[in-house]
């Protein structure tokens, strides 16, 4: 197997676990009545999964750093699996709660170490588009996995999906065991050197462009299904087909984004997509009930957040290149907690103020990160060259 084929296997496993990330806001009101919860209570498990995905990947990926990279995909893709059991076996709100626990530690571990793996699969010209590639595996599974789900859990138990994923998860692991090349461990880097990277003006604001960008996104995204149903009064089957909608868009988006950021360098890519992403989120404000509006506002909010992505993730490589590895786990982490903030203040929004109003509070975050990107553009631009603060250990990629 060439190493492009390498990269999209990945990809392709990415989707499964993108999957299991993403469902819950696909199905979360009928969750929510399935376990006796409001809608904005069920929506602390997509915050629950991202605090500990921000906090957990860190500390897990140093405690590992010396294992076989491949050795860590398995490893991850096993405990996955073990998540998705506890989702079908075991009922309660509780054990939904753990079960969301175990798979963000697991998907976290294992799209940290894919990109760290793919980053030296890739030509070095052609790493954007390599990491658009994974980026795309997650959009398939907003395009496939989540209308998919919410057509299934119409018909059958919502707990099943994660039973099918469940299943695909020990596909997927013997596909790694057959295709993934050994991949020599890091030298271990202590959290406090992780860390110290923030110290870094142009690198800390880098990543509060992620927080902010990702927190704007989450306040609406966590929200859609209800968002969808009450505010637009689509019905289930119109709501699942505004869900394909959105995914096709985000999977168009992160390719743009790679090729765009390729062709036309991280500044400009980054900064376009993300006004494109707040005019999407105040017209959305605007749209009411009118189905076709809303449908096309789908389409731009979700291009635009999706092309963001790989141009953020190969900004940050540029910075600190000799710590790739861990530029990519501190990225994940700010994902995850601006996904923890934006779910956390979107159910404080819908309880206290209105549901229709996530929507232009998301666009101030964006529009924040904007500001952010900006400013960190310029840092990058004065600063003088400066060693690398952490010395990382070659990594290389050795065929089985």
């Amino acid at each position: 197997m060439t190493d492009k084929w390498k990269i999209y296997t990945l990809a392709i496993i990415c989707f499964l676990v993108g999957t299991s990330e993403y469902i819950i806001a696909g199905i979360l009101d009928q969750v929510a009545l399935d376990i006796g919860v409001t809608v904005a209570a069920a929506g602390q498990l997509i915050t629950v999964y991202s605090l500990v995905f921000a906090f957990g990947t860190p500390i897990i990926m140093t405690l590992t750093a010396t294992i076989d990279r491949r050795k860590m995909l398995i490893y991850s893709l096993i405990t996955f699996i073990i998540g998705n059991v506890i989702a079908v076996a075991l009922p309660g709100f509780i054990f939904l709660i753990v079960s969301r626990i175990i798979l963000a530690l697991s998907t976290g571990v294992f799209v940290v170490t894919a990109m760290t793996v793919t980053s030296k699969l890739a030509p070095a010209d052609k790493q954007g588009s390599a990491i658009a590639t994974l980026v795309m595996g997650f959009s398939t599974a907003l395009i496939i996995g989540v209308p998919l789900g919410r057509v299934f859990a119409a018909s059958y138990d919502w707990k099943l999906i994660f039973g099918v994923i469940g299943l695909l998860g020990i596909i997927a692991t013997f596909v790694v065991i057959a295709s993934i090349p050994r991949t020599a461990s890091e030298a271990p880097i202590p959290l406090r050197d992780q860390f110290a990277l923030l110290l870094q003006p142009k690198i800390a604001v880098a990543f509060s462009v992620t927080f902010f960008w990702i927190a704007g996104y989450s306040i609406v995204y966590t929200y859609i299904s209800p968002y969808l149903s009450t505010i637009t009064n689509m019905s289930s089957q119109v709501v699942s087909a505004g869900l394909f909608a959105l995914g096709i868009a985000s999977l168009l988006g992160s390719k743009f984004g790679g090729f765009s950021v390729d062709k036309w360098g991280a500044p400009r890519t980054l900064t376009i997509g993300m006004l494109l992403h707040v005019v999407a989120l105040l017209a959305f404000s605007l749209a009411g009930q009118n189905v076709y509006l809303v449908f096309a506002l789908l389409i731009l909010w979700s291009f635009s957040a999706w092309s963001s992505g790989p141009t953020q993730q190969y900004y940050l490589l540029t910075l600190a290149p000799g710590a790739s590895g861990i530029m990519l786990s501190l990225n994940s982490s700010f994902i995850q907690l601006g996904m923890a903030a934006g779910a956390g203040l979107g159910g404080i929004v819908i309880q206290k103020a209105s549901l229709s109003d996530v929507s232009w509070i998301g666009a101030i975050g964006v529009l924040i990160a904007v500001g952010a990107a900006v400013l960190s553009f310029r840092l990058s631009r004065t600063e003088q060259p400066k060693e690398a603060a952490l010395s990382v250990a070659p990594q290389q990629i050795e065929s089985t």
